[in-house]
């Protein structure tokens, strides 16, 4: 159900391409283990960033979804180190307003929206 929601709400919003920087930078924060996100957020964020790779974003592009790609293949300490330096300097490129913004935009239209029921039946 996850995948379809996500795939869903994505069909059904106009993501900017700084919403993608935004997706982009929390999928470095998932890849690196400093993500706070319970397991089936994470899950969510997840298909929000594959459902988005392929568009434009602002700041972030083509070599950032590259090292993405790399990771999610590569769990080494030195991989997860090169995620983590990349994901401190897209947050510190991509405003805290704009991020707070972003996260506070995909919770009010409804992307998370039923995954508490579905955490809850795992």
């Amino acid at each position: 159900m996850t995948n379809a929601h996500v795939s869903h709400w994505v069909d059904q919003h106009a993501l900017s391409p700084s919403d993608v920087d935004c997706a982009v930078t929390v999928m470095l924060k998932i890849l690196d283990g400093k993500c706070k996100m319970n397991r089936v957020e994470k899950l969510v964020m997840t298909g929000l960033y594959d459902a988005v790779k392929n568009r434009p974003g602002l700041l972030l592009g083509a070599d950032d979804h590259l090292l993405v790609s790399k990771a999610r293949d590569d769990a080494s300490e030195a991989m997860r180190n090169l995620i983590y330096e990349k994901r401190v300097l897209a947050e510190t490129t991509i405003s805290r307003p704009i991020m707070k913004a972003f996260k506070a935009m995909i919770r009010q239209q409804g992307l998370f929206e039923g995954i508490a029921e579905e955490a809850d039946s795992e």
